[in-house]
């Protein structure tokens, strides 16, 4: 009889214990789905500045670059972030996987074992994706970064019509730029979405 109770304690703990990690999952995919759309925000509003430079007829030069200069440092920290969460996701996040896999190791009806696996399994395909996308994120960032490094330094001593017309081929090419990162960006928002929704209570 002792031996059954501990048998049923163990298994309500492994099973207390694995909620509990898909739900810190669960709450650790919503906060890193809020900070991905930040960094989507942010780089458009820095296109948008970068863009602003450029565009015809002529603006006020000297606000417009005030304006694109000021975007470049966020934009950097939102690539630092990037990079830190792909970090823990190889890292760290997968510590949730494990505890899960243990109840499931754990269930011993047939049926219900393998149920509960193709479940687990359906999630780490998911965060799977999650991770590939802003680990593409982060590599298509440096260039990005690179260029938008370039136009500033450039025009930091050449705020003039001269200066912008130097850059316009670059402003082309980090446009190009953003199209990569960003597609990498929101392929991980969607991502996000469909696991958020499977985790749900």
């Amino acid at each position: 009889m002792k031996k059954h109770i501990l048998i049923l304690t163990g298994i309500l703990t492994l099973l207390v214990s694995a909620r509990a990690n898909q739900e810190m999952l669960a709450a650790s995919i919503g906060e890193t789905r809020t900070e991905t759309q930040r960094t989507a925000d942010q780089l458009k509003a820095t296109l948008d500045a970068l863009n602003g430079l450029v565009r015809k007829p002529q603006p006020d030069i000297a606000a417009a670059y005030t304006a694109f200069a000021a975007e470049v440092p966020k934009t950097e920290a939102a690539a630092a972030w990037t990079k830190t969460r792909v970090d823990w996701m190889a890292g760290e996040g997968q510590r949730y996987f494990s505890t899960w896999q243990s109840t499931v190791d754990a269930i011993v009806n047939p049926s219900l074992k393998k149920k509960a696996q193709k479940r687990l399994d359906s999630v780490k395909e998911t965060y799977g994706k999650v991770s590939k996308s802003l680990t593409t994120a982060n590599e298509k960032f440096q260039p990005f970064l690179s260029d938008l490094s370039d136009i500033q330094k450039t025009l930091a001593n050449d705020i003039t019509a001269g200066g912008v017309n130097a850059v316009r081929d670059t402003v082309s090419n980090a446009n190009w730029r953003y199209r990569s990162v960003n597609a990498a960006v929101q392929q991980a928002l969607k991502e996000m979405k469909r696991m958020e929704d499977a985790l749900k209570p």
